[in-house]
Parts: structure tokens; sequence; C-alpha cells
């Protein structure tokens, strides 16, 4: 995989000397990935990603592993509320109205497959930017092919329980924040219902309760 640096000067040290166990991926929601480049290199935005794909499968590194780039915002995963500290971002250069290229799926996965190896970081906690942030975030939204990350074992994709359980609590215990329920309900369909509409019913239940069982977050690491 050839990657391609252009660093960004949006980046600061991660705090309290965390080192990175989660991956937030992103879509830039911009025309090109050029102007989403350009943007994310721009001081006066303090915005950035560690990484950039075009839709041709271009890799960009804007800011190293190491350092803390600017990429999730206001959100939390289990109780780390600093993901910044705790992540690495990866931007795709997509609208968030149609699917996403074959070469940039291709280049995410080689891509991530090396940070898991590098990082420790099970698939569990490869997670969207609406996971962690679902009362203002949608990305990488219901176009991302998050079944073809898990058959590569780089995210989860779990088989619904026979059981249903608290939506609300087992989407809590799998990581997700507390939020409105109409929220918390259109992130989670996302990420693992796409086709679902109409209010919480049967299935939803069952593969939070799969969420919570197979993949309960720890609570025990650092909370910043």
């Amino acid at each position: 995989m050839h990657i391609i640096g252009h660093p960004s000067p949006n980046f600061g040290e991660r705090r309290g000397g965390a080192k990175p166990d989660i991956v937030v991926i992103h879509y830039t929601a911009m025309g090109t990935a050029q102007s989403a480049l350009e943007r994310m290199c721009d001081p006066a935005i303090e915005v950035s990603a560690h990484y950039l794909i075009s839709a041709q499968g271009e890799v960009l590194q804007l800011v190293e592993e190491e350092a803390r780039a600017w990429h999730a915002g206001a959100g939390a995963w289990g109780d780390v509320e600093d993901v910044n500290s705790r992540s690495i971002g990866i931007e795709l250069a997509n609208d968030g109205a149609v699917p996403f290229a074959h070469p940039q799926m291709d280049a995410l996965e080689d891509l991530l497959g090396a940070i898991m190896a590098r990082w420790s970081i099970p698939p569990e906690r490869v997670i969207g930017h609406s996971d962690m942030a679902p009362e203002r975030k949608q990305d990488p939204g219901p176009r991302f092919d998050w079944r073809r990350l898990a058959r590569a074992g780089l995210s989860i994709w779990p088989e619904p329980s026979g059981d249903e359980g608290d939506f609300h609590a087992d989407l809590r215990a799998f990581g997700y924040p507390d939020a409105a329920p109409e929220l918390l309900l259109a992130a989670f369909r996302m990420r693992f219902r796409p086709w679902g509409s109409g209010p919480l019913g049967p299935e939803d239940r069952r593969i939070a309760r799969a969420l919570a069982a197979s993949f309960p977050i720890d609570r025990t690491g650092l909370a910043s």
C-alpha cells in the first residue's frame, strides 16, 4: 500500500499519554478529495484526520498516528469522552449520497488492517462518526459497507440474538453514548440495519442484544 504524506498543521499531543485504541471512519461530505484536503490543512478551520482516502484509492496521511488529529469532536464511546486522544481518524472522500467506490474500499481495508495490527485494535472498536456522536453526525452513513469490513475481520456484523433485551441499555453496553431514543435508533440502523424503517422493532432489539452480549465495552480503562 502506497501512502502519500501531506502534513496538516492541525494536530496536537494525545492527552494523558493516551494511545489509539479506536478507529473512527468518516465521510468528507464534500465534492472532491482535494476540497477536503484543503479544508483539513487550513489552520483557520482547525479540523483534520490522520488519513484521507480518495474515491480512486489514493491514501494521504495528514497526521502521524502517534499525534492527536482533530476529527471526532464532541461525543463519546463507552467511557471515552476525548475520542480524539484515543482514536485514529480516517476520512473517505464521499458526499454521503453515493456508494463508496471499490478502489476506495480496497485501500481502506489495507490501511485498516495495518493500523489495527500496529495498535492491537479489535474489530469492535472500529466505529463510525455517527456511532460516537449520534446527536450531530451521520457519517459514514447507510451507503457504507460495514458487512464487507466484517467479512475481512476489520469490523463486526453480529447475528441477531434469540432474545430481545432493553435496546437502549444494550447499545450503552456496546459503547454508544447516552442520547435521545430516536437518535440512537437512527445511528444504530445506519450501522447495522440500513434497510430498517418505522418504530423500534424486535429485530433491532435482537441485534442490540447480540452486540451487548458479544462485545461489551471495557469500562475499566481510561475515561478521558
